[in-house]
Parts: structure tokens; C-alpha cells; sequence
């Protein structure tokens, strides 16, 4: 799987339902969102996108619409390990309607997600195979129910030279995402779409290039993670051998 979420919806209702109805987002109320949910920030317009690759923008840029009814912000900063501890001003933000938070990265197999109803935090979840069960509070959604009752094992195939040793966890963390996903906000990333997914590519997001004036600067960062790729050895390629395990390969 290829899938890697980090956003926030605030709806006045059903998630699913509302982000149907969207039409085209107004500029002006989309940029008066993002300045009461980035206070002091420095926030200028970039190139836009949709709500298929909206839902994880590079560093440093938000995608972002406000409908009657429904918000949404695709940020990679809302990716935190904790959901239950989303910065308090974004969570009163949700005062009177529901907020969902879903955030996968499939590099690690990790997922969170949380819902709040009027700004009280209902349920939240965030686990990965490194991690365990990072967050788990409040009691499972209808959709978790088939994977903590057992009946969504993990199927993993094990690296090269490895010992094959059951899955960390009793499900895959992002199967599980895709079935939140579906869930809370009506469509998916990965898997087999439904005949009443939602048309991601249909609905456009306007994009913002957003900083912190009092948080790292971007160049530094930019600088420090070239420095850390360079370190890394060259990249290994792998090709699925006739029973399913992974041999590795020259070159692409």
C-alpha cells in the first residue's frame, strides 16, 4: 500500500454526505479559515489541488476548502502520534460540530485517526508495528469491530533473510485506515472503490503555502534531510519470487 494521509474535516453533520454536496469552494472564506486555524502564521496562496492528492500535501503547504456545512485542511503537521493532543485551538475550533483527524503513513505502517463531537474527544486511535498501540481511547467504531474481534489478520510477506515472525500487530494498521477512511469521511485511497465512494479527483482544494514564523526555517530543514539522505546507502530492489517471498534484484 501506498497510501499516507495527515487532515482534519469539520463538518456541521455526516462527513460523507456533506463532502458529496460540495461544490466549488469560495477563496475568500477558505483563506478566513486558515487564518483562525493558523493564528499569527504566515499564509500565502499557492497552486491548488484535489481532494485525491489534497489529502497529503507536501511540507510546508496546506490544501484547504471551506463549504457551508464542511472544512477541510490537508496538512502534514496534524500527523501526530497523539491525536488526543491536537493543539487545543484547532479542537475548539470544532465547538458545535464534529471534527475527524486521519493520518496514515504506509513507510511504517502507521495509523491515527480521532473523531471529537462539539469539541469532546469521542475516539481516538493510533498504532504501528515499531510502536504498538501508541493511543487508543474511547470505545471502538462500528468499522474497527471485524479487526479487534480477530477476523482481519495481517498478511505480510516477510523481508529477505529474515525470520518470518508473526505480524506485531493483530491487523494491518492501513487496511484498517481505509476502512476509517471510508467511514468517516466517504472514500478511500487504497483498495477497491464502492459504487458511492466519493469523486476525490472531482472536488479542488486551494493551496497555501503555510509557516511558523517562530518554527525552523524551511531552508535549514530542507538542508538538514539532504544531509541525511546522502547518508544513506544506495537503494535495494526486490521482485516477488514464484511462492511469494522477495528476492532482491539489480538495478530497476
Amino acid at each position: 500500500m501506498g497510501a499516507k494521509t495527515g487532515f482534519l474535516v469539520y463538518a456541521d453533520g455526516d462527513v460523507p454526505g456533506l463532502l458529496r454536496e460540495a461544490g466549488t469552494a469560495d477563496l475568500a472564506r477558505t483563506a478566513g479559515m486558515m487564518r483562525r486555524l493558523y493564528p499569527g502564521w504566515e499564509t500565502e496562496e499557492s497552486a491548488g489541488s484535489t481532494l485525491w492528492d489534497g489529502v497529503y500535501p507536501p511540507q510546508g503547504t496546506a490544501y484547504a476548502a471551506s463549504w457551508p456545512g464542511v472544512e477541510f485542511i490537508g496538512d502534514q503537521r496534524v500527523m501526530i502520534d497523539f491525536p488526543s493532543q491536537l493543539p487545543e485551538h484547532l479542537v475548539a475550533a470544532s465547538a458545535g460540530r464534529r471534527l475527524v483527524l486521519h493520518a496514515m503513513h504506509s513507510v511504517v505502517d502507521w495509523l491515527a485517526f480521532a473523531v471529537w463531537e462539539d469539541g469532546r474527544l469521542v475516539r481516538s486511535l493510533s498504532l504501528s508495528p515499531d510502536s504498538g498501540i501508541i493511543e487508543n481511547i474511547g470505545e471502538p467504531l462500528s468499522f474497527e469491530v471485524p479487526y479487534w474481534a480477530g477476523d482481519r489478520p495481517a498478511d505480510v510477506i516477510p523481508w529477505p533473510d529474515e525470520d518470518e515472525e508473526p505480524y506485531p500487530l493483530p491487523f494491518h494498521p492501513l487496511e484498517l485506515g481505509e476502512d476509517a477512511l471510508r467511514a468517516l469521511c466517504g472514500f478511500v485511497r487504497e483498495g477497491h472503490p464502492e459504487p458511492d465512494d466519493i469523486d476525490t479527483a472531482s472536488i479542488r482544494l486551494h493551496g497555501f503555502r503555510v509557516r511558523d514564523p517562530h518554527g525552523p526555517d524551511p531552508a535549514e530543514r530542507e538542508a538538514a534531510l539532504q544531509k541525511a539522505m546522502e547518508a544513506m546507502g544506495p537503494p535495494r530492489f526486490f521482485s516477488l519470487g514464484p511462492d511469494g517471498s522477495l528476492i532482491e534484484r539489480d538495478g530497476l
